[in-house]
């Protein structure tokens, strides 16, 4: 399994504050997708000047949540080396968030801690 990129994700209610936060301690936008699975989702990708990324996503969660983005070359292979590892989908059977750039699913660890698994989709 190849992974491209491995990042801190914040899934937030409150995604503006959390930009601020962030873009306080130096980090700027690099790329906005918006309305992802056309359900409301906006998913932002941060860099400071160090090279270190986080990820901001409007959702509709309540509370915030902190994951880990994980971008694979393969996300089929990679999504059955989560489940043979025990992650269960918090979609539910198989599903997954899709747009014209990318696949994704949330994929939780039976110790609780969750993985963000994405794949782009190069034209």
């Amino acid at each position: 399994m190849k992974i491209t990129t491995f990042n801190p994700m914040i899934l937030s209610g409150n995604a503006d504050d959390v930009i601020k936060i962030f873009e306080d301690l130096g980090f700027e936008k690099r790329h906005q997708v918006d309305n992802i699975d056309n359900k409301g989702i906006t998913s932002v990708r941060m860099t400071d000047a160090n090279g270190f990324h986080v990820d901001v996503a409007q959702t509709h969660m309540e509370k915030d949540m902190t994951t880990m983005r994980m971008n694979v070359s393969d996300f089929d292979e990679a999504y059955e080396f989560l489940k043979n590892h025990g992650f269960k989908n918090v979609r539910g059977a198989d599903s997954t968030v899709e747009s014209a750039t990318a696949k994704s699913c949330l994929m939780i660890a039976p110790s609780g801690f969750s993985i963000q698994l994405t794949q782009h989709i190069k034209e």
